[in-house]
């Protein structure tokens, strides 16, 4: 599997070439290179913001369509607790989880009932390890791919627990292997995703080697279908108790919900990527203090904010607050499974994929290029040139993948200075 694997991808032919993404990218991954948009895949990490700010609809995220049910003998939804706060006036979460089984789901299995067992591992863990806080989320595999790629001093810092989707999908198979006496491979389960990044860390999981979800689903692509589906549930009276969360794991789908269920008051929330990037550059030059745990999400609300959902991010959040106002704290301690493997295997390493040379002597050398380039440039990141900034573009040509005359400032002097000789041969 390619290690830079991404979710987002670009529909060439609905591009205009205008320059909306390239000023809303964090990393700065995409470029307009002859009236199209390029998308710089060692650079993204899967945020959805150019998904978002598109106004041609021309980036889109990759994900499975609904028909790989058909690939599974027995398949088994797993719902991300976002899905919750898409739907008006729902007071019991068991009409979705039933309605999901009408879908074509044999089973389910919340996401956030393995959110509690994850805030219960995350306490613990904390607890024993003092030396490392504070602590850094990894529930989000945007955040995870941006520290990889561009804050290599906090790597340390990423809490090694796998996210409660990856947790959920081993629990749900096993579960589904007693239950039905079948082979692991002859069982699909499938996560119902808000976000392109979480396609991704299925496809390309970080932490550990290979994720035991099957296939990833959008919201918006069952929402539709979801709500005929719950309606019929209500009517008909069918609704099965099939919950195993409580307002911990629920709280998980907007921002503050992870940190909440770690029951301490020593911590920070932030969302949104331009404010997950302040902190974690706050964080680096060790800004902060007494913190024991930081959680950050890319997307504004949170998971409830992600690019695949349908729902406006902060009337999610108050639907998710509504639904969950009599549940249990939690229902973890109910379930007596014994959890295996949560903790991450495998380390995440450094991928300088900014860097300019192959070595500090080199690097130095080319940056200094790069001064001196962008000390050319006028200053205005207009954006006129493809690149997001002067200094992008400067960049841009000492790596040699663009020109100086891409500039239409220095395009205009230079034009002018060939006229002016061309009048000189002319007299």
């Amino acid at each position: 599997m390619d290690k830079f694997f991404t979710a987002v991808r670009l529909q060439e032919e609905l591009c205009k070439g205008c320059i909306n993404c390239i000023k809303r990218c964090p990393t700065e991954a995409i470029r307009v290179r002859k009236g199209k948009a390029v998308i710089t895949k060692e650079f993204c990490i899967d945020c959805g913001e150019c998904i978002r700010i598109c106004p041609h609809h021309a980036k889109l995220a990759v994900y499975d369509s609904i028909s790989i049910l058909n690939n599974y003998e027995y398949t088994v939804a797993l719902p991300a607790p976002a899905l919750y706060g898409q739907f008006n006036n729902l007071e019991d979460v068991n009409i979705v989880l039933t309605a999901l089984k009408k879908f074509g789901f044999d089973d389910v299995y919340e996401v956030s009932g393995a959110a509690e067992v994850v805030s219960a591992l995350s306490r613990k863990y904390i607890e024993e390890h003092e030396e490392d806080l504070p602590l850094i989320s990894t529930a989000c595999p945007s955040v995870v791919r941006l520290i990889r790629v561009r804050f290599p001093n906090l790597i340390e810092h990423l809490l090694p627990i796998k996210a409660p989707v990856d947790l959920a999908a081993s629990l749900a198979r096993e579960k589904a292997m007693k239950d039905t006496g079948l082979p692991a491979d002859k069982i699909g389960i499938i996560f119902i995703s808000p976000c392109p990044a979480k396609v991704s860390a299925v496809k390309d999981p970080l932490g550990y080697e290979k994720s035991d979800v099957d296939g990833v689903l959008a919201i918006k692509d069952i929402y539709p279908r979801l709500l005929s589906l719950m309606k019929e549930v209500e009517e008909k009276e069918e609704i099965e108790d099939l919950t195993i969360s409580g307002k911990i794991g629920i709280s998980w789908g907007g921002t503050g919900g992870e940190a909440g269920g770690l029951l301490t008051d020593n911590y920070l929330a932030a969302d949104g990527i331009e404010n997950v990037i302040k902190v974690l550059e706050d964080l680096e030059d060790q800004k902060f203090s007494s913190l024991e745990f930081i959680e950050l999400n890319a997307c504004n609300g949170g998971c409830v904010g992600g690019v695949l959902t349908v729902e406006n991010p902060f009337v999610a959040k108050v639907k998710l607050k509504r639904l969950r106002k009599y549940m249990p704290v939690a229902c973890n301690h109910l379930t007596k499974v014994e959890v295996k493997n949560w903790q991450w295997t495998e380390g995440v390493t450094y991928e300088p994929v900014f860097k300019l040379g192959l070595d500090m002597e080199e690097s130095i050398a080319m940056l200094a290029k790069v001064e001196e380039l962008h000390d050319k440039f006028p200053g205005l990141d207009c954006g006129s040139c493809g690149a997001p900034t002067c200094k992008a573009l400067a960049e841009d040509v000492v790596r040699g993948v663009a020109s100086e005359q891409d500039c239409i400032h220095i395009l205009r002097q230079f034009i002018h200075k060939i006229s002016g000789e061309i009048s000189k041969l002319d007299n």
